[in-house]
């Protein structure tokens, strides 16, 4: 059994979803491993890792408008030392996630054929975010 770890720095734009299976999968390629588990891990609490379709730029659109409505930004969290922007953006990241497993064969991700890998900046700011990217296998 082999691992492979690393932490990608990955530069989001404010309130959207960002594709990130390309690197995801250079980090899978560079590990050499060909069967096994890709583990991911977001270091924060105001940003998502989600796998979602990858094929109409649409659904992105519809669940960021949908998120929005269902969690608004306002001055009525009592949380706001960094901004209107802030609770809002915990709250959304514990609706969704911060990690996901993918199973790896023949040294590719197993997603389907419409799945990316997309982290989901919930901040109205540009952020560095801080990817783990773990990958255990043969």
């Amino acid at each position: 059994m082999n691992s492979h770890q690393t932490i990608l720095q990955l530069r989001t734009m404010p309130k959207a979803l960002y594709r990130i299976t390309p690197q995801v999968q250079q980090v899978v390629t560079e590990s050499g491993i060909n069967e096994g588990m890709c583990y991911l891990f977001l270091r924060h609490t105001s940003a998502s890792l989600v796998i979602q379709e990858n094929a109409d730029p649409d659904v992105l659109v519809d669940l960021e408008q949908f998120l929005s409505k269902l969690v608004p930004e306002g001055n009525h969290y009592i949380h706001s030392a960094e901004g209107l922007d802030d609770m809002p953006a915990h709250i959304r990241t514990a609706l969704t996630h911060t990690s996901e497993h993918i199973p790896i064969a023949r040294g590719r991700l197993l997603l389907g054929t419409w799945q990316g890998i997309y982290i989901w900046e919930h901040r109205q700011h540009r952020h560095q975010r801080e990817l783990v990217v773990h990958v255990i296998g043969r």
